[in-house]
């Protein structure tokens, strides 16, 4: 996508600190962190949230959510939880309209969000 944020980072026309690449997804920090521990992950795949989604991207959202767990473990945060979420339209609260998730750690959330 010609504006996205997320699109731009991946093609390196943005810095951003990354904490894991390969070639399906890209790991960074979060500009703006809402916790101790506040990363985005996003496949390099372009598409907007749940709702863009085809069948073909079963797999890479698949290895999101095993690759959030291997990281939670990285950091140390497994054994005291973490939260991934994902947001999908403006009225929720996802600004950048490129499918993401939010793993956020180290301090308590409160139930229900938001």
């Amino acid at each position: 996508m010609e504006n996205c944020i997320f699109c731009k980072i991946i093609q390196g026309e943005i810095p951003a600190k990354k904490v894991f690449e390969d070639e399906q997804i890209l790991v960074v920090e979060d500009v703006s962190p809402q916790a101790p521990l506040h990363l985005l992950i996003f496949p390099k795949r372009h598409f907007v949230n749940c709702l863009d989604m085809s069948p073909d991207d079963d797999a890479v959202v698949g290895y999101i959510f095993r690759k959030a767990g291997e990281i939670a473990r990285q950091r140390g945060v497994d054994g005291s939880g973490f939260r991934l979420v994902q947001n999908n339209g403006a009225g929720v609260g996802q600004s950048v309209f490129h499918i993401h998730f939010h793993l956020l750690a180290g301090r308590t959330f409160g139930w229900p969000p938001g």
